[in-house]
């Protein structure tokens, strides 16, 4: 979330910014200023009266040495009195903190300056493009066409078994799957990410943390009775494996990869976008999470961005890179750049990947901190990526290098295939 002195010494700034990501709750704003101003008064008050309480309470000891007992039974009555009404201040100091904390919670981070206008995604910036986009011959079909035709993916199985959005892989589809994870996590373990195996299910203070409480419950699958969160991406709980820890700024960057499940509602979804694996409510994704100093923030972003265009390059795919404009990211992110492939036989571009820097929004809800030279805790800055979706990557393989032999697998996942075709 922001930070209060921030919000109150750059108002100007922050309502200009936030209008870029066209929101409209405004009067938010004030009311966090009023808010913090009603916490002060109340932290002075109960402080002052704290202060009175310790500084009488210690007359109360001297005047009874003195045998004083009757002006010290009165500071006693007078202390009791200083106490009675440390209560309510306290109760109202504690009301208004946590009004002032989710009123906070309801205002997304501010978009970067490089952040386009714009309101929809075709107001998206195109950054550039890679690959070449294949010619099919006229015999080409989609996707789910060519698993049913190879049984790769069996997607009624998946709706008798739990419902629509939940594919089935088998056979050399399952092979398929398992390889790109194995290439894509060696890939990002080679170039200096960390890898875990994180938990599948997160308790609300990890949801809140990243940014998907409160924004995106209605998209998260809930676990009710145990309060458990099955996790839309693999950034949740990666990011949290640093949350209310304070770090040395030797220790940065921190480079972290995982492999996950990913489980999303997507309520609305429907109609000939969502068919096959374009949207599904679970698939595979490996990610790449980094944590760092705030000055090498935007380094990273780069960083990451090049990391992905490489991967998608070794998978000789076509791609292009988009700069989200602020009408289009996400709530938490103050910059994001989407990668899309080209899908030869539907003839449209699928998001495969975002990149995503959150400068101190995520960090500053999950108290993630570092220290240099035995200074003062300051925040990091956190930065996510997807390294990669699998199921519009595999959509994308299937359609792009059908052949009338087969399916052509690129030179990079023959080994871990163990093919060169299906």
């Amino acid at each position: 979330m922001l930070q209060v002195p921030f919000i109150r010494q750059n108002k100007e700034l922050v309502l200009e910014r936030l209008a870029v990501k066209h929101f409209k709750e405004t009067a938010l704003i004030d009311e966090i200023i009023a808010l913090d101003d009603r916490r002060k008064k109340l932290t002075l008050e109960y402080d002052e009266t704290q202060a009175q309480v310790n500084s009488l309470s210690k007359e109360i000891g001297k005047l009874m040495a003195q045998g004083k007992k009757e002006e010290g039974e009165q500071q006693r009555a007078a202390v009791n009195a200083l106490k009675e009404k440390l209560g309510p201040v306290n109760e109202e100091l504690n009301t208004t903190e946590k009004a002032l904390h989710d009123t906070l919670a309801k205002i997304p981070n501010l978009p970067s300056v490089q952040v386009p206008a714009g309101k929809t995604p075709e107001d998206n910036v195109e950054v550039r493009r890679g690959g070449t986009i294949p010619t099919l011959d006229a015999a080409a079909v989609p996707h789910w066409d060519l698993a049913k035709k190879y049984d790769l993916i069996d997607f009624e199985l998946g709706n008798k078994i739990t419902g629509s959005g939940f594919p089935v892989f088998k056979n050399k589809g399952a092979r398929l799957q398992r390889a790109l994870i194995q290439y894509f996590l060696d890939y990002n373990i080679g170039n200096g990410y960390l890898e875990y195996a994180p938990p599948y299910l997160v308790n609300e203070a990890s949801a809140y943390g990243t940014g998907q409480l409160p924004d995106k419950e209605g998209q998260m699958y809930h676990a009710t009775e145990d309060n458990y969160y099955l996790i839309p991406t693999a950034e949740v709980p990666v990011t949290n494996i640093y949350r209310d820890e304070i770090v040395k700024d030797t220790d940065l960057p921190i480079r972290m990869t995982a492999y996950t499940p990913c489980f999303r509602r997507e309520a609305g979804s429907y109609g000939k976008d969502v068919r096959g694996l374009n949207r599904v409510h679970q698939f595979d994704k490996v990610e790449i999470v980094q944590i760092v100093h705030p000055e090498k923030s935007y380094e990273a972003l780069d960083e990451m961005v090049a990391h992905i265009e490489k991967l998608l390059n070794a998978l000789e795919l076509p791609y292009r890179i988009l700069r989200l404009c602020g009408g289009d990211m996400s709530f938490a992110s103050a910059i994001t750049y989407d990668f899309e492939v080209y899908s030869a036989a539907q003839q449209k571009w699928l998001e495969v990947s975002s990149v995503s820097n959150f400068e101190a929004y995520q960090t500053n809800r999950m108290k993630i901190r570092y220290k240099e030279n035995n200074g003062k805790p300051q925040l990091t800055h956190s930065l996510n990526g997807s390294s990669l979706a699998l199921p519009r990557i595999m959509a994308s393989l299937l359609e792009n290098n059908q052949t009338p032999d087969g399916i052509r697998l690129p030179e990079v996942l023959h080994k871990y295939f163990g093919d060169t075709t299906i």
